[in-house]
């Protein structure tokens, strides 16, 4: 039992979910897509959303609270983000994978104590370690800074993407990017672990060793935690699911997910 969740319950708010779904349900485990922070459901809906669908998984996207098309929320916290994935995953067809990317990893490993999902996948996850906090302090020292008095985390078009992505697309994607609660930046350095999962699900951690986010280290930890090594992707940025070259990892995590759970 949890007391602090009944005694002090998370705020309700309104949320937006994006969704694609397939022409022909062929009994796929739905995805749940959750945001770092800054990004919203448009992250995933630019590309992979309907890549998804496309291959048979229905596919939703979360604007976590205070980003995207949700309710804004300037004092939220990791808990009422976490919330926000619990419940709208609760309120899937059937149990859903998990699948976070950038910040939104660290909520879906809090989601994962609370939520048995069938499995969740780790995506160029910014988990709170003090590694990935020196590549941002070292990298980007005037966009990282600011977040340890309140600001808003700034990060550069360079650490976003690759190269490879057109000037155009890079600064339409940056103008769409918000901030999260000064409490929830505040905390993803703080926050204690997260609890065990239930069910303990199998997870995948996907990333690029060229991310200028996440090391390369970070991201072995990640997986090593869950018992497997890095999908590595080269040449790509920290926005997976925004860069020239989408559809590699995306492909791969519906791969993965194929040989885990077959069609029913």
């Amino acid at each position: 039992m949890r007391g602090r969740e009944w005694a002090r319950p998370v705020r309700p708010a309104r949320r937006e979910v994006l969704s694609a779904l397939p022409e022909v349900e062929q009994g796929r485990p739905p995805l749940l897509f959750v945001p770092g922070f800054g990004h919203g459901a448009w992250a995933f809906a630019e590309h992979w959303l309907g890549h998804a669908a496309g291959r048979g998984f229905p596919a939703y996207a979360l604007s976590l609270r205070g980003h995207g098309g949700s309710e804004p929320a300037p004092e939220a916290t990791l808990r009422a983000y976490t919330h926000d994935v619990t419940q709208v995953a609760a309120g899937l067809p059937r149990q859903a994978v998990l699948v976070g990317h950038g910040a939104g990893a660290l909520v879906v490993r809090h989601a994962l104590a609370r939520y048995p999902a069938r499995a969740a996948v780790l995506a160029a996850p910014v988990l709170g370690d003090w590694a990935t906090l020196g590549t941002a302090l070292r990298r980007n020292p005037g966009g990282t800074l600011p977040a340890f008095v309140g600001a808003g985390l700034r990060l550069s078009r360079r650490q976003l993407f690759s190269r490879e992505l057109p000037d155009a697309e890079a600064r339409r994607y940056a103008a769409r990017i918000g901030h999260a609660g000064r409490r929830a930046q505040w905390q993803l350095l703080t926050h204690r672990d997260p609890e065990p999962a239930v069910g303990d699900p199998p997870v995948l951690v996907v990333g690029s060793p060229d991310d200028r986010v996440v090391p390369p280290a970070a991201l072995t930890r990640a997986a090593r935690r869950h018992g497997g090594a890095p999908l590595l992707f080269p040449g790509m940025g920290h926005d997976l699911m925004l860069d020239v070259r989408w559809r590699e990892p995306i492909d791969a995590i519906l791969d993965w997910l194929e040989k885990e759970h077959p069609p029913a």
